[in-house]
């Protein structure tokens, strides 16, 4: 499975276990697929750049926001997510780009795909890097809580990941949500 389909998977669980409604589901379910269209507008020699972007460089890539939410304006069928591709890097601080909004300025939306675009992005490898185990993603994630990513977002993430909860009679498995009687 690709990016999008393990990203869409983390968004059902997330809106199984904290109730997202299904217009927020389907919105981040375009938005894992899409969130990068603006990378056609970005040189390949940049894209695929076997190691760290210089100052220059990086300033080109971050115009993908906005060469993504231009596309997605013309297009009827992503004109819904538009907004969120604009800000799917910006910062619980204020710090990202394009626009340097700050804390709830950024859509739910985009601030839930910047985690899970993260953690999909560090355990994945890379031509310049190795992928981080599952744990090292996860204490990034705590690490970059109330900088780059809304805190109790991540709370929230990091709770998906915490061992089934044993409930007696059975043992109920909250990832999956099954629920099994004891014999």
């Amino acid at each position: 499975t690709g990016p999008f389909q393990y990203q869409s998977a983390l968004v059902l669980e997330w809106s199984r276990v904290w109730g997202l409604s299904q217009q927020t589901v389907s919105a981040l379910n375009l938005l894992a697929q899409f969130h990068d269209i603006g990378k056609v507008g970005i040189p390949d020699e940049i894209i695929f750049k076997p190691g760290p972007l210089t100052i220059d460089e990086t300033a080109i890539m971050q115009r993908h926001c906005e060469i993504g939410y231009q596309i997605a304006m013309a297009s009827p069928d992503l004109a819904t997510i538009a907004d969120f591709i604009l800000k799917h890097h910006e910062w619980w601080d204020g710090r990202g780009y394009p626009l340097g909004i700050k804390g709830r300025e950024i859509p739910l939306e985009s601030r839930i795909l910047a985690i899970l675009d993260a953690y999909d992005t560090m355990t994945s490898s890379r031509p310049f890097r190795k992928a981080r185990t599952h744990e090292e993603a996860l204490e990034e994630l705590r690490r970059c809580a109330g900088t780059q990513f809304d805190p109790d977002l991540v709370d929230q993430f990091l709770h998906l990941w915490e061992p089934p909860v044993k409930a007696f009679p059975g043992e109920c498995n909250n990832y999956t949500g099954t629920c099994s009687a004891k014999n």
